[in-house]
This record gives structure tokens, C-alpha cells and sequence, in this order.
């Protein structure tokens, strides 16, 4: 192996690390690392452990179980593209609107 190739794999190394530890600190910042320790620090001290561990997470940090996420976001999305057709659909009913009034302003009344 030569030594470009080699300082070309330490640089894409140190990239991956740079990326690493920003996002290390961004979990730290926004107290990400501290929830899941204590998350995780409760499900040690259960006196049982639970039958699923992924349940005990979401209730631990509060999301409801047996939620379908994915059916959500859909929903989500749909809703939103609804919104948005009707919001475009208002405004062209107010332009219409004003349009109209404009017209009977303009006009002289009809004998």
C-alpha cells in the first residue's frame, strides 16, 4: 500500500470519526444520552425483566404502545396534502371573490 492511499483512509477515517462525535454531541446537548441512561438504568433495576423491553422503553419515556408509526406519518401526509388543496382552493374562491366586486364597482348599473 502506498502512503497516498494510506493518508487517503485515514482521512476518510477521520471523517467518520468527526461525524461521530458530532453527533455524540448533539445527543449529549439535547439530553438524548441522559434520558436513555436513565431508560435503561430502570429497566436494570426492574426487580423482573419484562417480557418485551421495547414496550417498557416507550412507556418509560412516555410514547403510547401499540402505536402503528409508519400508518401515522401516512395519515400525516395525507392530511397535509389536504390542507394544502383547500388552502389553494380558498384562494382562488377569494380571488374570484374579489374579482367579482371589482367588476361591479367598475361597472355602470344596467337601466
Amino acid at each position: 500500500m502506498s502512503f497516498q492511499n494510506l493518508n487517503s483512509s485515514n482521512s476518510s477515517t477521520n471523517t467518520a470519526d468527526s461525524k461521530k462525535d458530532e453527533f455524540r454531541r448533539y445527543l449529549e446537548r439535547t439530553n438524548v444520552i441522559d434520558a436513555m441512561t436513565k431508560v435503561l438504568v430502570g429497566l436494570y433495576e426492574e426487580p423482573e425483566r419484562p417480557a418485551n423491553a421495547i414496550d417498557y422503553v416507550r412507556k418509560y419515556i412516555g410514547a403510547p404502545a401499540n402505536v402503528d408509526v409508519d400508518s401515522i406519518k401516512k395519515e400525516n401526509e395525507e392530511l397535509r396534502a389536504k390542507v394544502d388543496k383547500l388552502t389553494k382552493q380558498l384562494e382562488e374562491i377569494k380571488l374570484q371573490k374579489s374579482k367579482g366586486s371589482q367588476k361591479q364597482s367598475c361597472g355602470s348599473p344596467d337601466p
